[in-house]
């Protein structure tokens, strides 16, 4: 289901700065011509009739970055539970549907709005099955303006596959203790469990066909089963949260057995499985750019080489922050984690994607977002330098052709102790 939150805005003709289509050439200085909230052209010279000139020079523009696999706008302050809403009771919830609960009031939203986030997904967290999410815009009077497109995925949280070796006179505390027996006996039965929830949505799906063509009575109604239906007749991606590489091998197998249709959020081990990945076309939401290596066989630049490993092996790699409450108010530096790989490796056309073109495909949503291309939506943002530096500041950003707000606590922080009265 798409949605829109922004009124058509006027003509536009941006001009001057450097132009990074993300899907064509890169066009020095080039312009674009917004109109009615779309790109109506690019080009080195565009003719745009009555349309208002907006001078660039010196600037880079961008389509704006969406970030996927997030907590924002979930969160607000770890430590005030009443700011928390990213969890929901029980380990099989896939009618919970995130960008519900998504706060527009969130101060974290626009200090990424700040650094050219246009959209995010705000992810469900809990359980096994933890709900469906959808793409967010950073502007917006209410939820439902702001969330553009219901649902883009679902959520799977895949059992843990590590075992704790702590001797039981060494675990605090020792009442929960269990042998390496009975905690792979309890991780065989979480991924039976799992298994099970989706065969019977399969069969639930089966019965919903049987009773279309005529052919059986229609199944009694069940919210959780039909939320299942679009991924388990493989129609919208399931989002596989795993980061331990026997995670990621056991979820592509399951996914590759069952024809479903996966991407792989987290994966710090990905790079162990680029050949799996790539050969079963599993795109990656790569969130451990700046996490440190957990093996001590491993090298320093692990993670930091990773998402070019991944390229070089034909795994498509789009960036993300992380879902945790610790990094949602770190959604703005999602520009940096791409940079980081480009440092190590990741050509910067490649990393560029990672952030705008990558994500749009994988949320469902290229056709309208992720490139400046004639015919999307106008939603871009300008800097003075190059996005993947970090010396570089976003000065004006629209979406679908309206210009918004820069605005946020750290702007109005700044300018308030900036003229606060110099001591006697």
């Amino acid at each position: 289901m798409f949605t829109t939150s922004h009124s058509s805005a006027e003509s536009l003709l941006l001009t001057g700065a450097t132009v990074h289509t993300v899907s064509g050439e890169t066009v020095s200085p080039g312009q674009v011509w917004v109109k009615d909230g779309k790109i109506a052209a690019v080009g080195e010279t565009v003719s745009a009739p009555g349309a208002e000139k907006i001078e660039l020079a010196g600037h880079h523009l961008y389509p704006g970055i969406i970030a996927l696999n997030t907590v924002l706008g979930l969160t607000e302050i770890n430590a005030v539970r009443a700011t928390q809403d990213t969890t929901e009771a029980g380990d099989y919830t896939p009618d919970v549907e995130s960008w519900i609960a998504v706060n527009p009031d969130s101060e974290l939203i626009p200090v990424a709005r700040a650094n050219g986030i246009g959209y995010f997904q705000p992810i469900p967290e809990g359980g096994i099955v933890s709900g469906q999410s959808g793409l967010v815009a950073v502007d917006g009077w209410t939820t439902e303006q702001r969330t553009i497109k219901k649902p883009i995925a679902l959520d799977l949280i895949w059992p843990s596959m590590e075992l704790d070796l702590t001797p039981k006179e060494r675990a605090p505390p020792k009442s929960k203790w269990k042998s390496i027996e009975d905690q792979a006996k309890d991780r065989r039965a979480k991924l039976r469990a799992m298994e099970d929830f989706f065969e019977e949505a399969k069969h639930y799906a089966k019965a919903k066909d049987a009773a279309t063509k005529g052919n059986a009575p229609a199944p009694q109604r069940v919210p959780a089963w039909e939320a299942m239906l679009p991924y388990v007749r493989g129609e919208l991606p399931i989002m596989v949260h795993a980061d331990e590489v026997r995670q990621i091998q056991a979820a592509v197998n399951w996914a590759a057995t069952n024809h479903y249709k996966i991407i792989l959020a987290g994966g710090r081990d990905a790079w162990m499985a680029a050949d799996l990945l790539a050969s079963n076309k599993v795109p990656v939401v790569y969130a451990h750019t700046f996490t440190q290596p957990v093996r001590d066989t491993e090298p320093y630049d692990a993670h930091f080489r990773a998402a070019e490993v991944l390229r070089k092996a034909g795994v498509r790699v789009a960036f993300s922050i992380g879902a945790d409450s610790f990094n949602a108010p770190l959604v703005k530096n999602l520009p940096y984690s791409a940079a980081q790989s480009v440092a190590f490796g990741l050509p910067e056309a490649e990393a560029l994607k990672g952030l705008t073109l990558y994500p749009a495909q994988l949320a469902g949503v290229a056709d309208r977002l992720g490139s400046i291309a004639a015919g999307k939506e106008a939603t871009l943002f300008a800097a003075d330098g190059d996005v993947l530096d970090l010396r570089a500041h976003v000065t004006r950003m629209w979406l679908a052709g309206k210009e918004v707000s820069l605005e946020n606590r750290h702007t109005r922080l700044y300018e308030k102790y900036k003229n606060r009265p110099k001591p006697k």
